[in-house]
């Protein structure tokens, strides 16, 4: 039997941004969001609705990404986590030229400079993607090497195993230490003291143009001695709320001790999330495999028992600030997880806006973009101009469920407490000053029913609901098959 715990009531002990507690975040991979008229382009994009292609450009921008700023804000959206924007050979920018000049083809700096601007305006943040484990073939002190070989003044920024190495034949190992031993992404040697200097100075430029924090790519390839707590540290003179978020898909205590990063992309969460809201709607096999694994689905005894491990890994300051998340640009969308049910996405939504953490909507979901793995098939333009494929309906829910967290405290920032785990039935309490909440969700096909404590009552108008409303009789919640929602407790029954 599952010992269930209560998450927060001590407080925590370590330092985290406070304003990361209330966001909700939105992750945009810029070529594929928006494309505006005001930023000029070559010839040879692809048509935006053609499907994506591996290499292919779209053409979307940053000035695109201003323009759409209502939508987002109509919607909810505090905080804009955007995939990398430096100046890169490759649609999705991970393959990065330079680190201080923003991509020609997204509107360089001076398109960027309006986009924060425009966002610090409305109170929205911003978080840029860092891609200091490895940079690219085209990255200035490398192109240096390809050129001079071991003549080159930067041969030691990266660990070369042998001259003349092979930078392009694909069939032949590289020569030199690369991502995954793709040619075209070869490590940074952070051993080397001008290398870690480099990487803390244009972690610095940035902040002090104005980003409200980094998201990290595979931080966990960096295994130099204290390099990302000099990190941290160099950060956090320039803004102690700058966010320091790191892609770690796993335990990640080792990193969240308060002298690294504030929190990582939670996909811990995200597979428990979908396991349990999908059940046996979620699909085996989406494309590639990942190190996560929502299939098969669970029942809610399991996912209480993994939601506790999980929040009792870490501080519970971290816990408040970890970047949840139901999909990402490295996983097929959570709609295609589910085999296109809706209700499922909409019960993994529910759970998101109820857990610790900020809530990330990867760009598209609400309107009902899918797609599965290879990569290019997640990460399809946003159809602004057809409208008629939006799925207004899930908007609107999405709208809702995130208006629900903005609006009450306990559910950002009170304390989590397991009431209730059975076959199908979940049940959450979120506490804070004085209000309490209950999250119950069924995520089986039949009625289920759980009694509140003697004593203790629930509104019969539910902060929000996903599916059917409750049936509250006396001090007992019926909770109908793939429904949920919220209550307010303490109101008369």
């Amino acid at each position: 039997m599952i010992e269930y715990q209560k998450f927060g009531a001590d407080g925590g002990q370590i330092a985290t941004p406070s304003w990361v507690r209330d966001a909700v975040f939105y992750q945009i991979f810029p070529d594929r969001f928006a494309r505006s008229v005001h930023v000029s382009k070559p010839g040879g994009l692809e048509t935006w609705d053609s499907d994506p292609t591996t290499h292919g450009y779209k053409g979307g921008d940053l000035l695109g990404v201003v323009e759409h700023l209502d939508d987002l804000q109509d919607l909810g959206i505090t905080a804009l986590y955007f995939n990398p924007i430096f100046q890169s050979a490759s649609n999705h920018r991970y393959h990065t030229h330079d680190y201080y000049q923003v991509d020609p083809l997204l509107g360089g700096n001076a398109a960027f400079d309006i986009l924060l601007r425009s966002c610090h305006e409305r109170g929205m943040r911003v978080v840029l993607d860092g891609v200091f484990n490895h940079a690219s073939r085209g990255f200035f002190q490398f192109n240096d090497v390809l050129e001079n070989g071991e003549g080159s003044p930067y041969r030691d920024w990266f660990r070369i195993s042998h001259y003349p190495f092979n930078a392009y034949d694909h069939d032949q190992p590289p020569g030199y230490d690369s991502w995954v031993g793709l040619h075209a992404l070869p490590n940074l040697n952070t051993d080397n003291p001008e290398v870690r200097e480099y990487i803390m100075r244009v972690g610095e430029h940035w902040v002090r143009e104005g980003i409200d924090g980094w998201r990290l790519d595979v931080p966990f390839e960096i295994r130099t001695p204290g390099f990302w707590a000099e990190f941290r540290d160099r950060i956090k003179a320039i803004d102690p709320e700058a966010y320091i978020v790191g892609e770690v898909w796993g335990d990640s205590r080792q990193w969240l001790q308060g002298d690294q990063f504030d929190a990582v992309m939670n996909y811990l969460f995200t597979e428990a999330a979908l396991a349990f809201a999908g059940r046996d709607h979620v699909i085996e096999n989406p494309g590639e495999e990942r190190s996560y694994s929502p299939w098969p689905g669970i029942d809610a005894t399991d996912y209480a028992g993994k939601i506790e491990r999980l929040l009792g890994l870490y501080d519970w300051n971290v816990n408040l600030v970890q970047m949840n998340l139901l999909d990402s640009h490295d996983t097929a969308r959570a709609l295609t997880l589910f085999g296109g049910d809706r209700r499922s996405l909409e019960l993994a939504m529910l759970l998101m806006i109820a857990f610790p953490g900020a809530p990330t909507i990867y760009y598209g979901d609400e309107i009902g973009v899918d797609g599965g793995l290879p990569d290019r098939w997640a990460r399809k333009t946003y159809p602004w101009e057809h409208r008629d494929r939006w799925d207004l309906e899930l908007r609107s829910i999405y709208q809702r469920l995130i208006a629900a967290r903005r609006s009450t405290a306990a559910l950002r920032i009170g304390t989590y407490q397991t009431l209730h785990a059975s076959t199908d039935l979940y049940v959450a309490e979120r506490r804070h000053g004085g209000e309490s909440f209950v999250l119950a969700i069924n995520t089986g096909d039949r009625d289920e029913s759980w009694a509140l404590p003697v004593g203790q009552t629930v509104s019969r108008e539910p902060v929000v609901t996903v599916g059917d409303l409750p049936a509250i009789d006396r001090n007992r919640i019926t909770v109908s098959g793939r429904s949920g929602s919220v209550l307010r407790q303490g109101d008369p029954a």
